[in-house]
Formats: C-alpha cells, sequence, structure tokens
C-alpha cells in the first residue's frame, strides 16, 4: 500500500474531528464565563424575597425557582440553595429577535446559597461573559447594560 492511500483514512478522521469541533471552537472563550459572587446581609431566604422585590422594582421578573436545596435533601445532602430566572419579556423580545439561540443564556440565572462559613452568597454568571460567543455587537451592548443592572441590585445586597 502506498503512502497515499493511507493517508486518505487519517484525512477522513481528521476532517471529521474538525468539522464536529468546530463550531465549538469558533464560539469558545478563552477566558471562560464570569462569576460574581456578593456576600449578602441576612439568610438565603430573605435575601430571596430583596431580590426578588429589587428584580420587580426593576422592571424585570422571576420566570422561574430551583429549590436546590430542597432537592438535594433527598440525596442526604444539607444545603441552603435556591435559584430564580430573571428577565424582561420586553428585553427577551429584541435578545430573541437578534439572535434565537439566546435562550441558553436568557433568563438569567440567580443563585442564592449559604456558604461554608455560614455567609448568605449572591451568585451570577455576567450575561456579558456568556452572550459574547455570539460575537454580535448589539448583543454585547445589552449584555453590557444587564451587567449594570444586575451588579447594581446585587450590590445593594452586601454586607
Amino acid at each position: 500500500m502506498n503512502s497515499t492511500k493511507r493517508m486518505i483514512p487519517v484525512l477522513a478522521v481528521l476532517l471529521t474531528v474538525g468539522l464536529m469541533a468546530g463550531p465549538l471552537a469558533v464560539n469558545a472563550q478563552a477566558a471562560g464565563p464570569t462569576i460574581n459572587q456578593t456576600v449578602a446581609k441576612g439568610s438565603v431566604d430573605d435575601v430571596l424575597k430583596m431580590i426578588t422585590k429589587m428584580v420587580a422594582d426593576n422592571g424585570m421578573m422571576v420566570m422561574g425557582e430551583i429549590h436546590q436545596g430542597k432537592i438535594l435533601e433527598m440525596t442526604g445532602i444539607k444545603v441552603k440553595s435556591e435559584s430564580i430566572f430573571v428577565g424582561s419579556p420586553t428585553l427577551g423580545k429584541k435578545l430573541f429577535t437578534i439572535e434565537p439561540g439566546v435562550g441558553q443564556i436568557v433568563p438569567m440565572r440567580i443563585n442564592i446559597f449559604e456558604n461554608a462559613e455560614g455567609q448568605t452568597v449572591v451568585s451570577y454568571i455576567t450575561p456579558s461573559s456568556l452572550l459574547v460567543g455570539f460575537d454580535n455587537p448589539e448583543l454585547n451592548k445589552m449584555a453590557a447594560m444587564l451587567d449594570e443592572k444586575l451588579g447594581g441590585m446585587v450590590g445593594m445586597l452586601g454586607s
């Protein structure tokens, strides 16, 4: 067998792997998402109530909840942790019109949990660090606005 015939299967495998990995590599972010964590005043339940009110006061709404602590109790783990999904139908309309794939990122998830030191922590991934993967300047501008809005709300909860 000559070397050309041996190269064809190798090239076919490399091409297949390259095609499968291509879209992931194009949208990959070198630094990864930015996780914002703020120690807040009050219990997990108190902070959840406060952030829910702030969300409404800022023209947004809680679109869903996950009660991780209650779910994890079934496995024998005792954790105080709540997540809410926050968004705005008006802003969502703009985002989805620009890029329907933003549904992976919005509504935004905010996690409130008690850490090992007994402190309540509010945690979220900045929308800009996720939306940048779409490589769209209009989305990036809206994401920066969302970063500022979330940062302002969470900052007011800081201890």
